[in-house]
């Protein structure tokens, strides 16, 4: 059986480095963020599942799971990996669980957030910068598998200096949800 959730390596999650790897691979809340409500069919392969209800604002690192709370704390203090705007980044995920994947999302906070504010909404781009596209369909007839270890490199946006959010959601075909992966960068 082919791997498919699983928090992300390398940069590593706020999960991976704060959870036990099972709370880490559970961080599962509805698709298609930044949308609020549940039920909406996906805008491009339409047969997959619709989603389930995503996780609230002030609950996204966590993805409203209880027991992770914790990653939804306000401040500064979370480990930040360097980075410069307009380099390339590896983000190295480990899948340990069998999921269909339709797509892997990349969000990042905007210039001039606030990481003294709960992660909202308001606070990331409302688009992805960087998105990868498993397109085979129908889901039920095809593996949608993306590898135990798949890296996908996407180039930085501008940033000022500082803390800065990059929220990694692998969006599920079979099912409602997605997995939430929150890294902590510093941009120099």
């Amino acid at each position: 059986m082919q791997p498919s959730h699983g928090p992300t390596e390398f940069p590593p999650s706020r999960g991976r480095l704060h959870l036990m790897s099972w709370q880490a691979d559970a961080l599962e809340a509805g698709k298609f963020f930044p949308a609020t409500e549940a039920g909406l069919p996906d805008p491009v392969v339409p047969s997959d599942v619709a989603n389930a209800q995503p996780p609230a604002d002030g609950k996204i690192a966590s993805a409203g799971m209880g027991d992770a709370a914790a990653l939804d704390e306000v401040g500064t203090d979370w480990k930040k990996h360097p980075v410069t705007a307009g380099q390339n980044l590896d983000v190295r995920w480990v899948l340990r669980h069998r999921q269909k994947t339709r797509r892997f999302n990349y969000f990042l906070t905007k210039q001039g957030w606030d990481p003294n504010q709960a992660l909202s909404r308001s606070q990331f781009d409302t688009e992805p910068f960087h998105q990868v596209q498993l397109s085979e369909q129908p889901y039920w007839q095809d593996d949608l598998a993306p590898g135990d270890r798949p890296t996908h490199t996407m180039r930085l946006p501008q940033r000022d200096a500082g803390h800065h959010v990059l929220l990694a959601v692998q969006e599920i075909a079979d099912t409602g949800n997605a997995f939430y992966r929150v890294i902590d960068l510093q941009y120099t």
